[in-house]
């Protein structure tokens, strides 16, 4: 059976640079207050692989832009949601921008970087392609740490054409940051949250889709994005956890939760993880665990992979050790655990549910393959109460 979707880096790196076509700015932002903000998303030779997440999640979901087709020289012409291994989603491929204007027919809004290189930081090349998309109007999304918005040459270029750079990753004044005050001892309904096994894992993915199936179950659950794909694809509350510094980190987290209880009354809380408590090279989920105080968590691995992305003498760790290390550090319990099905096939996914929930003893799905009523049930069995909170919301 053919694997259902294949997470393949690619290493080569196309030299993008579109012709200039530039539209009036006064008429742009008449049309965009009369429509969705439009977005070509840019993951040259990365599209489909792990240092593509953030292109990955924007096509699977984003409330805040339409996204109108993917960059990636390495695999024009297919559709998106295809080469992820979903249904067809009638987002195109293109190999550079010029292409997707023109297929278009009209400059988008907005311009996304969608990679997280380890680097975190823009390529020579990728900064001409940022200079030449401004130029042409567009205004762009950014998430890497290093920051357009201080640097000069992206400054004049975006005052030039009067657009606007949005570096996601760019923490407030630590002036106006908060460190933890305890006040989530005040939100009453249940916390999840999806941690993971390794770093680009799926975590935010399972989040989104928990969180929408627990919607339309007859429940108000509200999302916590910790990260910048999260927040990008539109989440209402939420923070770019590894851009704070860590005194805040914890604070800032539980500001955020407290605020979505605050404003949205909802029955459950789902905060989206980061990295892993046991990978050396993050720390994030620490921060996590600590500021949000999860009542619960839901635990994301992949079976097929052998190594931590990145650190191929790092092997991955065993469900049940990470689930050990998890309730050893913060006063919680693992409720599931969720597969990324990466370099499996669907029978690869069915024997590993079954060994899972074997051998830990909570339920296991996968959040993408099997139906979200398994991620209901499991949230469900967890916190029973919620049940009642659902009837209550429907009279």
């Amino acid at each position: 059976m053919s694997s259902i979707a294949q997470s393949v880096r690619g290493s080569t790196y196309a030299n993008i640079r579109p012709n200039k076509v530039v539209p009036s700015t006064t008429a742009r932002s008449r049309n965009r207050s009369k429509r969705a903000a439009t977005a070509i998303v840019y993951c040259e030779a990365n599209f489909g692989a792990i240092d593509g997440k953030t292109a990955n999640g924007l096509v699977r979901h984003s409330e805040k832009y339409k996204i109108l087709s993917v960059i990636d020289s390495e695999k024009t012409g297919q559709d998106s949601g295809l080469v992820l291994g979903d249904k067809a989603n009638s987002i195109p491929i293109h190999s550079s921008l010029a292409e997707a204007i023109t297929h278009v027919g009209s400059v988008p809004d907005y311009f996304i970087y969608g990679m997280a290189p380890a680097s975190g930081q823009l390529t020579s090349d990728e900064r001409v392609l940022l200079l030449d998309a401004i130029s042409q109007g567009m205004n762009v999304v950014n998430g890497l740490h290093e920051f357009l918005s201080d640097d000069p040459e992206f400054i004049a270029a975006s005052k030039a054409m009067n657009v606007t750079l949005l570096d996601v990753r760019k923490p407030r004044a630590k002036l106006d940051m908060q460190t933890y005050s305890g006040r989530i001892d005040k939100v009453t309904c249940p916390r999840i949250a999806v941690l993971g096994t390794d770093c680009a894992i799926g975590k935010r993915t399972t989040a989104t889709v928990l969180t929408r199936a627990l919607n339309e179950y007859g429940l108000k659950a509200v999302m916590i994005g910790t990260g910048q794909t999260g927040l990008m694809q539109g989440a209402r509350y939420g923070i770019a956890l590894d851009a704070v510094p860590s005194q805040f980190c914890a604070g800032e987290l539980e500001a955020k939760v407290v605020e979505a209880f605050e404003c949205e009354d909802p029955d459950v809380i789902i905060i989206e993880g980061q990295g892993a408590l046991s990978h050396p090279a993050y720390s994030t989920s620490s921060f996590i665990l600590r500021g949000s105080r999860p009542d619960g968590v839901i635990l994301q691995h992949a079976p097929g992979r052998l190594h931590r992305c990145d650190f191929e003498q790092m092997a991955m760790p065993d469900p049940a050790v990470e689930i050990n290390l998890i309730q050893t550090f913060a006063d919680t319990r693992v409720i599931g655990l969720t597969i990324n099905h990466e370099h499996m096939t669907e029978a690869d996914v069915d024997v590993a549910i079954s060994r899972y929930e074997r051998e830990l003893g909570i339920p296991v799905t996968d959040a993408l393959t099997r139906s979200t009523d398994c991620l209901v049930e499991m949230t469900l069995a967890a916190f029973p109460d919620l049940r009642s909170e659902r009837t209550a919301r429907a009279h």
